[in-house]
């Protein structure tokens, strides 16, 4: 599953690569905003989708749109098992899943058009984790999070 998110700045591209997802063999829910609302606040979809991550965070996969991308990632990484990739181009999407095993793509409603975001997920979601030395690392940033997140 695909959970979808985002605020004002990101409707329009959210709603792109929803129409994109569902053109595909993907299975896309899009948690918001289901309507544009100039007035609302990126922490509420960043969460409605990291939160659902976080229940499987193997098995699921979130997409974030907002204004710069940035608010939407601080956001995601909140959550325990998230680990949400801030990504603007098609080389560093495939690099936060093969090195990072990323499971929440967040990019920029202001400075992506349709068609490159599209190009972005498309590698994003085909991207698989390359393990070997980069599992360790992992294995790092989880104890990070467990230490913290006590």
């Amino acid at each position: 599953m695909v959970y979808l998110g985002a605020d004002h700045a990101g409707f329009k591209l959210k709603e792109a690569i929803k129409k994109y997802l569902l053109s595909t063999e993907n299975v896309a829910e899009d948690l918001g905003n289901l309507k544009f609302d100039e007035n609302d606040d990126y922490p509420d979809y960043g969460a409605r989708v990291a939160e659902r991550v976080s229940k499987s965070p193997n098995r699921h996969k979130g997409i974030l749109v907002c204004g710069s991308a940035e608010g939407m990632g601080m956001v995601a990484n909140k959550f325990r098992g998230v680990r949400a990739a801030v990504v603007y181009n098609e080389e560093t999407a495939k690099l936060s899943r093969e090195h990072n095993d990323a499971n929440v793509l967040s990019i920029s409603g202001r400075g992506l058009s349709d068609n490159k975001a599209k190009r972005i997920v498309k590698v994003w979601l085909e991207a698989r984790f390359a393990g070997g030395r980069h599992r360790r690392r992992l294995r790092k940033i989880a104890w990070i999070e467990k230490e913290n997140f006590k």
